[in-house]
């Protein structure tokens, strides 16, 4: 069952790489509307639908996450319990 163990196979460079991804896009998003030529109410708006768009995208990863993660504890719950039945099923045979 070693197939079924999750490790982290991500490299710290590519973490750094989307990390500094991340900082570019918020910026260039903050500048944006910074220099939008728009009241301070409009330029507020933007800014707070920005802000929402990435907590729900932040909010929708970590809820897919956790329920492949709960997948995968089911499904090794479930091989354990299907080889324990074989094992006492071929025992009981012999």
């Amino acid at each position: 069952m070693s197939d079924l163990n999750y490790t982290i196979k991500d490299s710290g460079a590519w973490r750094m790489f989307t990390i500094a991804a991340f900082a570019v896009a918020a910026a260039m998003q903050a500048g944006g509307i910074y220099f939008l030529e728009a009241s301070f109410a409009a330029k507020g708006f933007y800014a707070m639908s920005a802000i929402m768009l990435v907590h729900t995208s932040i909010t929708i990863t970590k809820t897919l996450r956790d329920e492949q993660e709960a997948n995968r504890m089911i499904n090794r719950l479930e091989d354990a319990r299907t080889e324990k039945l074989l094992t006492e099923y071929s025992s009981n045979d012999v």
